[in-house]
């Protein structure tokens, strides 16, 4: 009996570090309400205004995963759920970057526990804010006349789509944060990230489009874009319909990056070294 018990210590001690960090995330989130506004209108603004703008304009034709004709805003709102992973990611690093300049990365990593958790669990913080943000942007799409299945029987496969593509996204914000020394650099660094992963996709448009209107390059690139197997795995969730690869290279995305990350962040190899040889 002694020694289940101390067995299960440092197991319990684990599961309540990811519970303070992952409270702590939702709680200075809910204080941030410029945040929470900005996370929802971007994508909202692009479904009332550029969407409904094209709706008339342009539509999908009937391939895979869809059974029918779409309009393009039923096409794009997937793409839009994933903006809205893609931003939050993102925003993660930047908090990161944040309380490591303010000294509370350094309190966080030098706790007794082993540094993969730690970092396991504020990924598991921001992949939580973000799959909450993506639920509430459905709801207010749906109310706008743009319902996505989400709620049908094949709703469990998108939300484990859902939550794979936020825990993706998540770990490359946390292996950027480790690259990313100042404030001051991250908007530049994520222009070239944001924008690029997001527009080199599936989510405004399908591929066969990009082939089919000569853009061969463009067409490659959206091919081995991560960001594109996160869109179509949720949009063949959505629709009951078979994924294909994208649920393996999301999650291999997800582990590759999560891995660079916490090397990053080991202090004699990655930030730690990193930071006494720059302050030598």
């Amino acid at each position: 009996m002694q020694d289940r018990t101390l067995s299960r210590g440092p197991v319990l001690h684990a599961l309540q570090a990811l519970r303070a960090i992952v409270l702590r995330e939702l709680y200075k989130f809910s204080q941030q309400t410029g945040r929470v506004v900005s996370a929802l209108v971007r994508p909202l603004l692009w479904l009332a205004v550029f969407a409904a703008g094209f709706r008339n304009v342009f539509g999908v034709a009937i391939v895979e995963p869809y059974d029918t004709y779409i309009p393009y805003d039923v096409y794009i709102a997937p793409g839009l759920v994933g903006m809205v992973l893609l931003f939050n990611g993102m925003q993660s690093s930047l908090a990161m970057v944040y309380d490591r300049e303010m000294g509370l990365m350094r309190l966080l990593l030098t706790a007794p526990l082993p540094r993969p958790w730690l970092m396991f669990s504020k990924l598991c913080a921001t992949a939580v804010l973000s799959v909450l943000q993506a639920l509430a942007f459905v709801v207010l799409a749906a109310l706008l006349g743009t319902a996505l299945p989400l709620w049908s029987p094949a709703g469990l496969h998108a939300l484990l789509a859902l939550m794979a593509g936020a825990l993706m996204l998540g770990s490359l914000g946390l292996l950027l944060s480790v690259h990313i020394k100042q404030l001051e650099n991250f908007a530049g660094t994520m222009n070239f990230v944001i924008f690029p992963m997001y527009f080199l996709s599936t989510a405004l448009y399908p591929l066969w489009k990009l082939q089919e209107s000569g853009a061969e390059w463009v067409y490659q690139l959206a091919r081995f874009n991560p960001f594109t197997h996160a869109i179509e795995w949720l949009r063949f969730a959505l629709y009951g319909k078979d994924p294909g690869l994208s649920p393996w290279v999301v999650l291999g995305c997800a582990a590759v990056f999560f891995t660079l990350a916490c090397w990053g962040y080991d202090p004699q190899r990655g930030f730690g070294g990193l930071t006494k040889r720059g302050a030598a």
